[in-house]
């Protein structure tokens, strides 16, 4: 049980991925996983940080004009303390959550050494799992694991109506999963 949300920047993917979490929050199911919101200082991006969705927990993923030796456009990576944070939010999600959260499968979290391996073993998992995926990842091993993954593809045009159609649709879909007998999951 696969989500893929995509689309091009702005348009409202973490807007639907943050209503999904919520929902399935509310209704009691337990989330783990990452998101990496922008930080914006005066309405200036400045950054990016990660963040755990089970413990709150959080670090810089990336600073704009950061001097590291892996730079995504204008933005160094903060590596160390990023992979850390990533690496335990990954694996007590595959361990402890109900399902399986990450906003985004982009560049930068590929750079982090721990990202891609545990997301693979997150994807292997057997776990319902919601991801908002770049809009033009172009990687054979998490393309290949997708492949029969539900594709949620937000525009401008349909962001409302996926926010008010597509959490309800997932709850239900989680919900059935959660409830069928061990031996079938």
């Amino acid at each position: 049980m696969k989500f893929v949300i995509t689309g091009r920047p702005g348009v409202g993917k973490s807007t639907l991925f943050s209503t999904i979490i919520q929902v399935l929050r509310n209704r009691g199911i337990s989330i783990g996983g990452i998101i990496a919101p922008e930080v914006r200082v005066d309405g200036v991006r400045i950054g990016f940080k990660v963040v755990d969705l089970l413990t709150g927990e959080e670090a810089w993923l990336a600073k704009r004009d950061y001097p590291s030796r892996v730079k995504v456009g204008a933005y160094g990576v903060l590596i160390e303390d990023a992979d850390q944070l990533v690496r335990s939010a990954l694996l007590r999600a595959i361990e402890a959550s109900d399902v399986i959260g990450i906003d985004e499968v982009g560049p930068m979290e590929l750079k982090l050494p721990s990202f891609k391996p545990l997301l693979l073993k997150a994807l292997d998992s057997g776990k319902p799992i919601v991801l908002v995926v770049h809009f033009r990842l172009r990687d054979l091993d998490i393309e290949s694991r997708l492949r029969n993954a539900r594709k949620v593809i937000v525009e401008v045009t349909n962001r409302e109506e996926l926010r008010r159609s597509i959490p309800r649709e997932i709850v239900l879909e989680v919900e059935k999963w959660l409830n069928k007998p061990q031996s079938s999951q």
